[in-house]
């Protein structure tokens, strides 16, 4: 599906079903340099078990138009003009690392459009290395070829991949590469800076009321457990729960992932909202 926002395209992957505003609403963001196909097994789950799906491609990356946008802030007024423009009046927000912050950041600015949130390999302050950054400004190649070896716990997740076949890392690193040429500009240089420089974070976690789900790798060494403190803490109501896997949880343990989301979805069901 794709919407207007601000005379750009938004595209929102509706996991193989038409988007429906009056089902309870998942809404995925992916993290940096990537887009909404990281989610595909879950997102895909969620439309065919009664719930209204949109997977979004944030702006400059994926399908979706525009400029990529430089800061955390700016992402989670665009996350909250979608739901706006896809008729959606409280929505559980999934994101993954940069996603992550920009569904507390929408948590923070519109807490009445938030059902609930589940922050997938998070932390915060999420500062990158200025080594790190350098290497996305000046050589994008070898920042992907890095992270995605620092993102997996394993070349070949055990005992077998998820998909028979298929690499997990050859995938993730094809993406990132396929986001590149699709947005030359530095794509992931911004998405980078724009983690390192959010500054609301802890503000925002106060603020939460709204039932939180925390879903770590235990081998994550983007967002390592040491990291976690602040935000855990200042979430203090929040789930914690951990699955076998590095930073790229979604595909190194999709059926764990989709199994910690779907608890967390039907106790909504159950528990009146805040």
């Amino acid at each position: 599906m794709t919407l207007d926002i601000q005379g750009e395209p938004a595209y929102c992957y509706t996991g193989g079903k038409p988007f429906d505003a009056a089902l309870p609403a998942v809404v995925f963001i992916h993290g940096a340099q990537n887009d909404h196909s990281v989610w595909g097994l879950q997102s895909r789950w969620f439309a065919h078990h009664g719930y209204g799906v949109l997977a979004v491609d944030l702006p400059g990356h994926g399908r979706s138009g525009g400029p990529a946008l430089g800061t955390v802030e700016q992402m989670a007024d665009w996350l909250l003009a979608v739901l706006d423009a896809a008729g959606v009046r409280k929505a559980l927000l999934v994101g993954h690392s940069m996603g992550s912050l920009v569904a507390l950041e929408a948590a923070r600015r519109a807490p009445q459009k938030v059902r609930a949130l589940a922050m997938l390999g998070t932390t915060y302050p999420m500062k990158v290395s200025d080594a790190l950054l350098a290497s996305a400004r000046d050589d994008e190649g070898a920042a992907i070829d890095m992270v995605n070896i620092w993102s997996h716990s394993t070349i070949a997740p055990k005992p077998a991949s998820p998909g028979p076949g298929f690499s997990v890392m050859g995938g993730a690193r094809r993406l990132m590469q396929r986001m590149s040429a699709i947005n030359p500009d530095r794509l992931f240089y911004n998405d980078f800076s724009a983690c390192n420089a959010y500054a609301n974070g802890e503000a925002a976690a106060q603020a939460v009321r709204c039932p939180v789900l925390f879903i770590f790798g235990s081998k994550d060494m983007m967002t390592p457990a040491r990291s976690t403190r602040t935000l855990t803490g200042a979430i203090a109501h929040g789930k914690v729960v951990q699955v076998d896997a590095g930073h790229a949880l979604m595909s190194e343990q999709p059926d764990a992932v989709l199994d910690a989301l779907d608890a967390f979805a039907l106790s909504l069901e159950t528990t009146p909202g805040p």
